[in-house]
């Protein structure tokens, strides 16, 4: 590799740190190309993405940057991975690394905040951005539901409810 190449190595991964949520750094340690290959296959289908990248030209990229304290972290066979989603990569990560022992999460960081391999397991074990606007939608969705079971429910029916909120008030 080149001056000019490592330059434009840089140049890409600084761009990528000022876009993503999370960055979750990995150590490899003897994984196949076929276990490779499906790593990153399972972070691109969360949106999250795989990286085995130099670490000093890592650590160059990442001046500027709110992820500037995992220097300390890039030591030795390490890989990134990043994603907007603040849980996606993480997630992808952990969950990879819980069937084989030849990936170890070393740390991470979300946005200025550094995380250990605890703290990236923690964050993983939190629920995605999908997740919660599914939660989200739900909760708004369950009163109009409710209502428009209850106007299209017989008279009977509307009596009985409404006579048990009053027994429920009174009480």
């Amino acid at each position: 590799m080149d001056r000019s190449q490592k330059a434009e190595a840089v140049a890409q991964l600084n761009a990528v740190f000022q876009e993503v949520g999370v960055v979750v750094v990995t150590r490899n340690l003897g994984l196949s190309v076929a276990q490779s290959t499906d790593l990153r296959q399972k972070m691109r289908d969360a949106g999250a993405s795989y990286k085995v990248a130099k670490n000093r030209l890592a650590v160059r990229a990442l001046a500027e940057t709110p992820y500037s304290g995992l220097e300390e972290y890039l030591t030795g066979p390490t890989a990134i991975a990043t994603s907007v989603d603040p849980v996606a990569a993480a997630k992808v990560a952990i969950d990879f690394a819980k069937s084989t022992d030849k990936l170890e999460i070393v740390g991470g960081s979300m946005g200025g905040q550094l995380l250990d391999a605890e703290g990236v397991k923690a964050l993983a074990s939190m629920p995605s951005l999908d997740e919660l606007r599914a939660k989200l939608v739900g909760l708004v969705n369950a009163p109009a539901t409710k209502i428009a079971q209850l106007s299209t429910a017989p008279a009977a029916k509307l009596a009985r409810v409404f006579g048990a909120y009053a027994a429920k008030d009174a009480a």
